[in-house]
C-alpha cells in the first residue's frame, strides 16, 4: 500500500487548503460546467491575452476542473501545460475530461502553486483565472511564480473588480445576509476581491520580478443558470453556511428573497447578473 505524500503548503493556506480539498471544493467538482459557465463571457478574451505560442511550457494556477488548462494545452499543441490546484476532487474531474477529450499534452497537480517548488525558469507562461486573488501573500507568491518563469515570460490573469461593480455578489450577500452585518474580510487577504485595486496590483507585480504591467477593465454577463430552478439551487448549495445558523422561518425568508433576486434577472439567455473583473498581463522581468 502505497502512502500519499504530504502536500507542501503556506501555513497561511491551510484553511483555504481544508475548504478547497473538503466540502467546497466537492461541490464545485460536482458542478463543473455551471461553474465554467458562469465565466464563459470572460473566457476567450482572457484566453487570447494569454498570447500562447505552439511550443509553449504553461502553468495554470488554481486550474479547477481544468476548462483553462486543456484550452491552453491546445495551444501549446507543441509544448506542455501543468495545472494545479488545491482541490483533489476538481483535479480528478479535470483529468477524467482531457482524457475523455484526447488531450494529452497536459497534467493536473494537486499543489499550492504559492511553495510548490517548480523548477526555475521553466514556464513560458503562468495563467489563472480569478485564482491569484487567494494568495495569502501575494509579494511573496508573485515573485515564486516569477522565479519559475523564464525571462519575459508571460503572466495573465482574470480577477475581480470592487464588490460594488459586481452585482451577482451583491444580490447574492444582500439575501443571504438577511439584514445581518457580516465582517469584511482583510482588504489584501486571501479573498475574491483582494486584487480589486489596480495600483496595489500594479505594485505587488512591480515588486515581484514583473514589469509591462497592464491592467484593463471588463465588463459582462455573469451567468448563473438556465431556469430560476437550478440558478436558486446552484447559490443555495454554494452559499448554504450564510444561512447555517438561522431559525426556519428566517431561513425560508432569505432563501426566498434570493429567489426573487434571481428571477429579476431571468433571461432569455438564462439567469444573468452584470459584473466587473479586470484582466491583467504582465512580463516576467528579464
Amino acid at each position: 500500500m502505497t502512502t500519499k505524500p504530504a502536500l507542501r503548503i503556506s501555513p497561511a493556506h491551510s484553511e483555504q487548503l481544508a475548504a478547497w480539498d473538503g466540502d467546497e471544493g466537492n461541490y464545485w467538482a460536482a458542478h463543473p460546467g455551471e461553474f465554467d459557465q458562469s465565466l464563459h463571457h470572460y473566457h476567450q478574451t482572457f484566453m487570447d491575452a494569454a498570447e500562447i505560442e505552439r511550443a509553449a511550457v504553461v502553468l495554470d494556477v488554481g486550474c479547477g476542473t481544468g476548462q483553462t488548462t486543456r484550452d491552453a494545452a491546445r495551444l501549446a499543441s507543441g509544448g506542455h501545460c501543468l495545472g494545479v490546484d488545491l482541490s483533489g476532487s476538481m483535479l480528478q474531474v479535470a483529468r477524467d475530461v482531457a482524457a475523455r477529450e484526447g488531450v494529452t499534452n497536459l497534467e493536473f497537480r494537486q499543489a499550492d502553486a504559492a511553495v510548490e517548488p517548480f523548477e526555475s525558469q521553466v514556464f513560458d507562461a503562468v495563467i489563472s483565472r480569478t485564482a491569484l486573488m487567494f494568495f495569502a501573500d501575494k509579494p511573496a507568491a508573485f515573485a515564486h511564480l516569477a522565479d519559475a518563469m523564464r525571462p519575459g515570460g508571460r503572466l495573465t490573469a482574470l480577477v475581480w473588480q470592487p464588490l460594488e461593480r459586481n452585482e451577482w455578489v451583491l444580490d447574492i450577500f444582500a439575501a443571504l445576509a438577511a439584514g445581518r452585518d457580516f465582517p469584511a474580510p482583510p482588504a489584501d487577504g486571501p479573498q475574491p476581491f483582494s486584487m480589486s485595486d489596480p495600483d496595489r496590483v500594479r505594485g505587488w507585480l512591480g515588486s515581484s520580478g514583473f514589469d509591462n504591467v497592464e491592467i484593463g477593465g471588463l465588463e459582462r454577463p455573469f451567468w448563473l443558470g438556465d431556469t430560476v430552478e437550478s440558478a436558486h439551487d446552484l447559490i443555495a448549495g454554494l452559499m448554504g453556511w450564510m444561512i447555517a445558523d438561522l431559525d426556519p422561518d428566517a431561513r425560508r425568508r432569505a432563501l426566498d428573497d434570493l429567489e426573487r433576486r434571481i428571477t429579476a434577472h431571468q433571461t432569455p439567455g438564462g439567469v444573468v447578473f452584470g459584473s466587473a473583473a479586470w484582466l491583467v498581463t504582465a512580463n516576467r522581468s528579464r
